[in-house]
């Protein structure tokens, strides 16, 4: 996924136009248009500053990481939560384990929140 597309989905999530973005920026609609068509690329001060009004890291933006992840999170915190409900290993939610049926339960609406997700995105 492009610079462009990736912003072009933060400013569609947050439900603001392309004017209202570039108003908060300081910027022309023009430049910010360049950067989501992929025509031209914000440089690093603005790279930055987009990271911090969509509150994603900037490596996102780049296309090094998921946004998903925050940036204060461990490796022990990425691991893959569906592989981590597979696994014997204790889950735990606010506290309480999650287990036996609860635990089915629980990868049941990810898995069908996932799929959802990704047929809107296709959409």
């Amino acid at each position: 996924m492009s610079i462009g597309s990736r912003l072009t989905d933060l400013r569609k999530k947050t439900g603001l136009s392309q004017y209202e973005v570039a108003e908060r920026l300081g910027i022309q609609r023009g430049r910010y248009n360049s950067w989501e068509n992929d025509i031209a690329k914000p440089r690093t001060e603005m790279i930055n500053k987009l990271a911090d009004f969509y509150e994603v890291n900037p490596n996102y933006l780049l296309g090094y990481e998921d946004h998903s992840i925050p940036e204060w999170a461990t490796e022990k915190d990425k691991r893959d939560f569906k592989k981590m409900l597979e696994s014997g290993e204790q889950v735990l939610f606010d506290g309480v384990p999650i287990e036996g049926e609860a635990r089915q339960r629980v990868i049941d609406v990810l898995t069908g929140m996932f799929w959802e997700t990704k047929k809107n995105k296709q959409d």
